[in-house]
């Protein structure tokens, strides 16, 4: 028998190694070849070139002689666990194991390009039915290898005792198939995941002088030895690849010993490689600002198999601390243990360590050796590298700064929520901590609410309505100003006395018996109220809602009051008058009857929401607050630009109602009440401005919906936690009025297209008048010529009110609503589908 092992195919196409026939030596030897995961229990046949033997025969042309004395049976003398001889171990679960090995083994170091790794001893698993001679062999065999051996007599202790010890070579007794099946066994084993790097080797008898008996030779070589160096010579690419990377990168053993670093990893701490390979990782030098249970925490994640990330401080050479974002991946290796740990370390950039250290680790560690003369971005590198006198002045008053503002005790609540969110990402995984880093991106930003809005160019109207509603005019044209009148000619001194609630005339009254109803017809009592149906329906709504009592006021002031105000609404537009007023005042009175909205309101504010609903479009000009921005209007000029009728509303609503004391509602609450009621009708009246739509509908999604849909509460509960909390109260309050303001396509589909025709007559005046004064037009699909009205108000419903009113139904449960909408905007979809630009189809008109 000779150590050039040969090779020999069966029928089955399993490959199996001989030694050659001119072989004399008395030791059984065998080169080993490697199987891999994907070909686990697959029979290797002649024509897989790249496939790698499953089972590789150990084969001698006799049975080789005991290499040393035999042990000793079971019940024999001596078998006990302290007296028995090396190779007579203790037996359990028909497995035997050799201790004495264990002894004599010694771990070997080893070289893989620059990374040192420590091999522990062979561990080798011998399967054989029986002793004999043959297992005698490959026990003493092992044992003066100094491999630890274990013995298994049956196919299901060997698979047990493999998975429990992962050993890296396998021989099994493929003589005789009278005790079991060595194949099948081989497959069982390669079926196991730990069984990816085990070498697996099968004994036999046989003889084989087959021709093709080199050509086997070269197959066993190229799938064992050749491959295994293509194998390692393609791990040069691997350590080319760590050893450029950014990032620094440290492998450890399983006993936290440094086996590799890269050089990011050297610039970052300051260590030369050659200082750290080889030391344990207690010996280098800590940081005092971690927590004191921080390492625990790491070895608890990393000693399970667990990934760990997060913020470290680590010290440099130079003692100078650290902020790192490090992950650490335990790597599992030899016997299906944690073998190695690899950590990635990132430096963290934050406010508190964007100092000295900072600046000087990033450009004179890392870059002053390979660009000096290269500048970074907008960082002065000359101010910090520089050797000038006045280098460390500057770096001083940059510090005292720096400081200055870290040591602020004044904080704004953004400010507060950029702290929490810096201190969170202390212990955050590196994905989370970069995700928190865009989170305060964004919360740096203006419009935190509002989205980006990108509308499609092949949908005009869309992008119309958003110019034309949701900004403040294109540009400022001198020489074209627009100044609408205030309608002051119209004073309610000046109008017939008013009238109580209960002298309303019968037609009135019988409409208004139905105004809780959300069906309410308001056109009707537009028509029965000689347009002054604003003054009728508040008496009856606000004396519902006890606002007389609530304000200290008889009902004589609240009727001049109303008569006052709807003086004030300009008859003459067609949309923007005091039937949208008093259309609004119904649907805010409606929405306050419902259930969870009247438990999470208080008096006050329904006070507030009725008022507010009242004065919202007071002193309407039938125009839009572009086109009061591009025409260098009285109002545009005085109010910046920003929120211009909106802003005029509400302050021509309060200086009317305290010109007159006949009208004043406010005159007899105290003052502390009246500024809370001031504000809130304030803030409900500016939240009807679009330019902040998404803004109001987002924050109440986020405060309102979805904490209500996280808790399993009961309304009572719910109601009662935004009670407590004033802003949410304000954010109901803002969605109320805004739904109410824009309800039209929730109404009964005939009211709705009564609406939309308003609206759209609105819109045509005002591009007439655009036209005329030679303004930008904002809206130029709102031509009375070649608008389709069925366009724009699905746009409109896309684009502004489906999220809103899906988001108002989930808290206030507004089933009426959501079908009215629905059969509106099928109704809509019709038309345009059909190519019909009108309100309705030609033979309706004519209907």
């Amino acid at each position: 028998m000779g150590c050039a092992p040969s090779i020999h195919v069966s029928q089955s196409g399993v490959i199996y190694c001989r030694d050659s026939d001119e072989s004399s030596s008395p030791h059984q030897t065998t080169t080993i070849s490697q199987g891999t995961a994907a070909l686990h229990g697959l029979l290797i046949k002649t024509d897989a070139a790249d496939s790698i033997p499953s089972v590789l025969a150990y084969q001698s042309r006799q049975p080789p002689p005991c290499a040393g004395p035999r042990r000793k049976e079971r019940g024999e003398p001596g078998a006990s666990s302290r007296a028995r001889a090396p190779h007579c171990c203790r037996i359990e679960a028909e497995t035997q194991t050799s201790h004495n090995s264990i002894k004599q083994a010694s771990t070997t170091e080893i070289q893989i390009g620059p990374m040192r790794l420590t091999q522990d001893p062979i561990q080798v698993l011998l399967i054989f039915a029986k002793e004999d001679n043959q297992s005698d062999g490959f026990w003493w065999a092992c044992d003066r290898a100094g491999y630890r051996c274990n013995i298994a007599r049956t196919p299901e202790s060997a698979l047990e005792c493999f998975l429990d010890k992962h050993q890296e070579i396998i021989v099994i007794d493929h003589r005789n198939s009278r005790y079991f099946d060595a194949e099948a066994i081989c497959r069982s084993l390669r079926a196991t995941k730990p069984s990816e790097h085990t070498v697996i080797l099968a004994v036999r008898f046989m003889e084989n002088s087959s021709i093709t008996a080199c050509y086997n030779e070269l197959i066993q070589i190229e799938h064992g030895e050749v491959r295994s160096q293509f194998k390692l010579r393609a791990c040069n690419a691997v350590f080319t690849a760590l050893e450029h990377c950014q990032e620094a990168i440290e492998i450890t053993s399983e006993d936290h010993v440094i086996q590799y670093v890269n050089p990011a990893f050297e610039r970052m701490m300051g260590y030369h490689k050659g200082e750290l390979i080889g030391k344990e990782l207690t010996e280098l030098p800590k940081s005092d600002k971690n927590r004191a249970d921080l390492l625990d925490t790491i070895n608890t994640f990393i000693k399970k198999g667990k990934e760990w990330q997060g913020v470290y401080h680590a010290r440099r050479k130079s003692g100078d601390s650290i902020q790192q974002h490090v992950k650490i991946t335990p790597v599992i290796g030899q016997g299906g243990k944690i073998r190695h740990f690899v950590s990635l370390k990132r430096l963290r950039c934050t406010n508190e360590n964007n100092k000295q250290v900072f600046f000087c680790f990033v450009f004179t560690e890392s870059y002053s050796f390979r660009c000096k003369n290269r500048r970074k971005d907008s960082i002065d590198v000359k101010s910090i590298t520089s050797q000038s006198s006045d280098a460390p002045s500057l770096q001083t008053r940059r510090y005292s700064s720096m400081a200055r503002i870290h040591s602020m005790t004044i904080e704004a609540p953004i400010t507060k929520v950029i702290n929490i969110i810096n201190a969170a990402q202390e212990n955050s995984p590196i994905t989370v901590a970069e995700a928190l880093d865009r989170v305060l991106e964004i919360l740096r930003t203006a419009e935190l609410y509002s989205p980006q809005l990108g509308t499609k160019d092949e949908d005009p109207h869309t992008s119309d309505l958003v110019g034309g509603l949701m900004t403040d005019g294109l540009r400022r044209l001198s020489g074209n100003e627009y100044v609408f009148s205030k309608n002051m000619n119209l004073s309610h001194s000046h109008l017939s006395v008013p009238i109580t609630i209960n002298d309303v005339p019968p037609c009135i009254a019988q409409l208004l018996d139905n105004e809780e109803s959300w069906d309410f017809n308001i056109f009707e009592l537009e028509a029965v109220t000689n347009k002054r149906p604003l003054v009728y329906l508040g008496l009856k709504v606000f004396a519902r809602f006890g606002v007389a009592e609530f304000l200290n006021c008889s009902e004589a002031t609240l009727r001049a009051w109303l008569q006052m105000i709807e003086a004030n609404y300009h008859s003459s537009n067609s949309y923007h008058n005091s039937t949208h007023a008093a259309d609004v005042l119904h649907a805010t009175a409606f929405f306050l009857g419902k259930e969870r909205v009247k438990g999470s309101l208080d008096h006050l504010d329904e006070v507030a929401a009725l008022i507010a609903a009242t004065i919202h479009d007071v002193d309407h000009p039938g125009r839009t607050n572009s086109f009061l921005c591009n025409a260098g209007s009285e109002l545009a000029v005085l109010y910046n630009d920003t929120a211009v009728l909106e802003s005029h509303h509400t302050a021509l609503a309060f200086q009317l109602t305290a010109k007159d004391s006949k009208c004043n509602i406010f005159k007899n609450i105290d003052r502390n009440h009246y500024r809370t009621l001031r504000q809130a009708i304030i803030d409900m009246v500016l939240a009807t401005e679009m330019t902040k739509h998404f803004e109001h509908v987002n924050k109440f999604v986020n405060s309102i919906n979805k904490p209500m849909a996280s808790e399993e509460s009961s309304d009572c509960e719910c109601t009662a936690n935004i009670k407590n909390f004033p802003d949410n109260q304000t954010l109901i309050k803002r969605m109320m009025i805004k739904c109410a303001d824009v309800a039209n396509p929730c109404r009964p589909l005939e009211l709705c297209i009564e609406w939309a025709g308003r609206i759209s007559e609105e819109y045509f005046a005002q591009t007439d008048e655009e036209k005329r004064q030679g303004l930008p037009v904002v809206m130029p699909v709102f031509d009375r010529n070649t608008c389709s009205i069925p366009k724009s108000q699905i746009s409109f419903i896309d684009y502004f009110i489906t999220d809103m009113f899906d988001a108002w139904d989930a808290f206030a449960h507004l089933p009426v609503l959501m079908q009215h909408l629905a059969n509106n905007y099928k109704h809509w979809k019709t038309l345009d589908e059909l190519k019909c630009k009108s309100l309705r189809l030609p033979s309706e008109n004519n209907n």
